[in-house]
């Protein structure tokens, strides 16, 4: 449990802890000490710390200058590191513009004009930890040992005086008139050692770190934090669901304790776990040794030309054991270092649900609760079951004659018959590419004996980094969605079944490119007479990088109506909906346009690229995960996030054709309208995957056009 009392900044154990909005805990003095000034503020000359001088701490009248919209990270250079590695930057004595990061997650946030105040005071751990140092301070003797007292084991309430157990059972029998004297545990004294202890029964009260009157009464559902009765009359919590403090406390100790009690019941499995694999390093030792004596024996019975093969054999049992015992030591290690953090994790949580502090042990609890729990998910199942077995099932055929000496080798027995899958063949006859999905097919020849559950398909980036996993299941055919326009992307798979994981197939390089529709019924053709067009075969056909897109009846709005093949889109409401593309852009430069099919009483439609995830039911550009120009009959405007710029004269009309230009290699978005630039460039910086998007009411009517060259005429400013 030392590690759950100690701060994360000096190493030592908590005094006067504060609580942090991201839950973790770190000393008041340690608080002050990493303080950093964001940009925003100028610290003055004459408070600038030199590198060989001492520093002051931060006073806390000046703490309340700090603005609470104030945010960011300091440029001072450290000059302090605390034992646990954290760097500590001096305090100046700024004025405002100061922020604080937490030590472990890293997450920074700004302080408000109280400073360190406006953190609530973590009460109930530090009552922890004072418990927990006069545990390990207090050491009674006992009072009636004639020499060497020995440490105390009780304390007599009534008489006063410390016993250890001999002198208790001689001196303090409980019988007779002593019956009714209450013997206690010496830590538990008002006493021991000189000190008054603090009572175990004592509730302490918390008070509210915005109105210094109120005690702490209700518990805020939202928030997730105790409150006063001011706070829900006049405050931020007044529209908030509260329940009473008295509740939420009891409902969230009954949550923690049932969380600790799977954890314990995991810990005590893991122990018994731990000791069946510490018998199993010895038996495996001894049947290693066993099994080398047998070998040997054998192995000199064949005389000179066993010699040779004698070495490669005792080599693979050698291999075979090493192999075992670093699996089983390796399985040690990670168990006894989860059971001890385990183990950490409880006692510290036992002494928290001792506490009486109803908000002080909210203010935890959450927290709390969330560690437990992903404690107790970590051991998954077979977690706790070896890896490897103590046998070795290893038999040697001497029956051979002399002939075949030099072939010997270990053979299974049926108890470990069952081998790997070997590796899928995957078939290019079947796989196709279309848009941004790609169908894979394989198919597995395995020999007799190795059954396989299941297949893993991996691919990398696109970009040559790292394979993911994008299906795990007993299909030898998959279609993979989202993959980016222009991109080639690397494909394996492999099987697997209960004994392991297999080989990986040969690599196979799939390249994204959007098919001509003048060219798709060939594909439809090729479908119908079973002859699927071929990875080579698409790439032949449509070796352009023009993307051939239309709109997306999935992840169009409900009012949407969609005709022309998915190529011409109109609306059911008088309000804007969302329609996207079925292109995902994410490298190269794309050009498309819209023609307007249908223009009644002005509205505004609006063009432009999007994330999938964009809302729906808005006009396109009123939330961050859209960049688009809206357009009437005589001027437009740029917008994203709801921010409008750029206001241009100049307007759409019944026949008019909108062009957008996503250039992903200069990072930028351009509109026309006509085939004219319409405004400056609409966007840069642009990141990302990108969708063609378009929003409309039910005055438009607009049709897609795309495979389209980006026209030469046109000049970008």
């Amino acid at each position: 449990m030392d590690e759950e009392l100690k701060c994360p900044v000096c190493g030592s154990l908590f005094k006067d802890p504060i609580l942090l909005p991201c839950s973790h805990n770190v000393c008041f003095i340690c608080a002050r000490n990493i303080i950093v000034q964001t940009p925003e503020g100028e610290t003055p000359p004459h408070n600038r710390v030199s590198g060989n001088s001492d520093y002051d701490y931060l006073d806390m009248d000046k703490m309340s200058m700090y603005s609470e919209t104030d945010s960011g990270y300091g440029s001072y250079t450290p000059c302090l590191k605390s034992p646990n590695g954290v760097r500590v930057f001096p305090p100046t004595l700024v004025h405002r513009h100061c922020s604080i990061t937490c030590p472990l997650c890293h997450r920074s946030v700004s302080l408000d004009e109280r400073g360190l105040r406006g953190f609530p005071r973590n009460r109930l751990l530090e009552a922890i930890v004072s418990r927990y140092q006069q545990s390990r301070s207090v050491n009674v003797k006992c009072q009636l040992c004639d020499r060497n007292p020995v440490d105390a084991t009780v304390m007599c309430e009534q008489c006063d005086v410390f016993y250890c157990t001999p002198c208790q059972q001689r001196c303090h029998p409980s019988r007779g008139p002593l019956a009714k004297h209450r013997l206690v545990p010496p830590t538990q004294s008002p006493t021991a050692g000189g000190q008054q202890m603090p009572a175990a029964t004592v509730r302490i009260q918390g008070t509210c770190a915005d109105h210094d009157t109120e005690n702490f009464s209700m518990y805020c559902i939202n928030c997730k934090t105790p409150v006063c009765m001011k706070c829900l009359e006049g405050g931020k919590h007044g529209s908030h669901d509260v329940k009473p403090l008295a509740t939420m406390w009891k409902q969230h100790k009954c949550q923690l304790s049932q969380a600790l009690n799977g954890v314990s019941d995991k810990a005590k499995d893991a122990k018994e776990f731990l000791v069946q694999l510490k018998n199993m390093l010895q038996q495996i030792q001894e049947n290693g040794v066993e099994f080398e004596a047998c070998l040997v024996a054998q192995c000199d019975a064949l005389i000179e030309a066993l010699t040779r093969q004698k070495a490669k054999l005792l080599t693979k049992v050698t291999k075979e054991r090493e192999y075992k015992l670093k699996v089983v030591r390796d399985q040690i290690t990670h168990c006894t270092m989860k059971l001890r953090q385990t183990t950490g994790m409880m006692e510290y949580c036992l002494e928290v649900i001792k506490e009486n502090d109803p908000s002080g042990f909210l203010q935890i609890s959450d927290a709390l609760i969330k560690r437990v729990t992903s404690s107790q998910d970590q051991w998954v199942k077979g977690a706790l079951e070896p890896k490897v077995g103590p046998e070795f099932d290893l038999t040697l055929n001497t029956d051979p004659l002399l002939q075949t000496i030099l072939q010997l080798d270990f053979i299974q027995s049926k108890a470990e018959s069952a081998m790997v899958p070997p590796a899928p063949l995957l078939q290019l006859e079947k796989c196709c590419t279309r848009n941004n999905s790609a169908t894979l097919a394989w198919r597995v020849t395995g020999p007799p004996g190795s059954p396989i559950e299941g297949y893993i398909l991996e691919l990398d980036d696109g970009n040559g980094g790292q394979y993911r996993e994008v299906y795990v299941g007993k299909e030898t055919v998959c279609t993979v969605d989202g993959l980016h326009f222009n991109s080639s992307y690397n494909a394996r798979v492999k099987a697997y079944n209960s004994t392991g994981l297999g080989p990986y197939s040969k690599t196979v390089l799939i390249t994204l490119r959007f098919l001509n529709p003048s060219l798709r019924f060939i594909q439809s053709w090729l479908t119908d007479l079973k002859m699927p067009l071929f990875l080579s075969d698409l790439a032949t056909l449509s070796s352009s990088a023009v993307a051939w897109f239309t709109f997306d009846p999935t992840s169009a709005h409900r009012d949407i109506v969609l005709t022309n093949e998915n190529q011409t889109v109109s609306c059911n409401s008088y309000d804007d909906r969302v329609v996207l593309g079925t292109a995902a852009f994410s490298k190269g430069v794309h050009y498309w346009e819209l023609m307007v099919d249908r223009y009644d009483n002005h509205p505004d439609p609006a063009f432009g690229v999007a994330r999938i995830n964009t809302m729906k039911d808005m006009m396109l550009g009123k939330d961050d995960k859209a960049w688009a120009m809206y357009v009437d009959n005589n001027r437009s405007w740029f917008m994203h996030n709801n921010s409008h710029t750029n206001r241009a004269e100049g307007g759409i009309s019944k026949g008019a054709t909108v062009g957008i230009l996503l250039d992903l290699n200069k990072h930028a978005l351009t509109f026309f309208i006509n085939k004219e630039q319409h405004g400056p460039v609409a966007f840069e910086n642009m990141e990302g995957v990108f969708m063609p998007a378009v929003s409309i009411n039910r005055n438009v009517q607009v049709t897609l056009l795309t495979g389209m060259e980006v026209p030469k005429n046109i000049k970008q400013q």
